[in-house]
């Protein structure tokens, strides 16, 4: 049984590997874009829930590069575990590499970060257990979620402050490929 009062990133891998289908391709015959976020939406759903004991919904997904395509026929394995906790929200890193069965070459083809919040049975938001932190790669990726939470808080202070019809903000607008046109 889980200590209500913490719980170590142990407690929240989640692995699984899924055979590539036709049915999960898009119209060039690679792995669709959209079902591969499902896959890593449910594994970062069960990362957090294994974790925190409690329902878990989707708060946000940081950053989502597809690295390699995903051909129909390899098995394609997640990785994820808890980064970093809040009060009530749990970071869930997630790795993402598919295999050439007849081949047996591993490819990377993504990685993400989803911000899962824990949920009561009345839908509220609750407390997390604290994050037992027992290595130095563990260390490592708390800190990383760290940083990659404060550059989101930097950001968002800094589109509020941002003016985008000054004249400099314009001027600026002659370096891209556009035409302002405001009449």
């Amino acid at each position: 049984m889980k200590n209500k009062e913490s719980n170590s990133v142990n407690a929240s891998k989640v692995t699984f590997t899924e055979l590539m289908l036709p049915s999960h391709s898009n119209f060039s015959g690679k792995i669709h874009g959209g079902y591969l976020l499902q896959l890593m939406d449910q594994i970062a759903f069960a990362s957090a829930s294994k974790y925190s004991g409690c329902y878990c919904v989707t708060a946000s997904v940081d950053v989502v590069n597809f690295l390699n395509p995903i051909e129909i026929g390899e098995l394609v394995t997640l990785k994820a575990s808890v980064n970093y906790v809040g009060n009530s929200s749990m970071l869930v890193g997630i790795r993402v590499v598919s295999e050439n069965i007849q081949t047996g070459k591993v490819k990377h083809c993504n990685s993400s970060y989803f911000t899962m919040v824990a949920k009561d049975k009345d839908g509220n938001t609750t407390k997390v257990p604290h994050l037992v932190l027992s290595n130095s790669e563990e260390i490592r990726r708390f800190f990383d979620a760290l940083r990659r939470i404060n550059q989101k808080k930097n950001l968002i202070t800094l589109e509020e402050k941002f003016d985008h019809l000054s004249e400099s903000s314009l001027e600026l607008l002659k370096k891209h490929n556009v035409i302002v046109n405001m009449k």
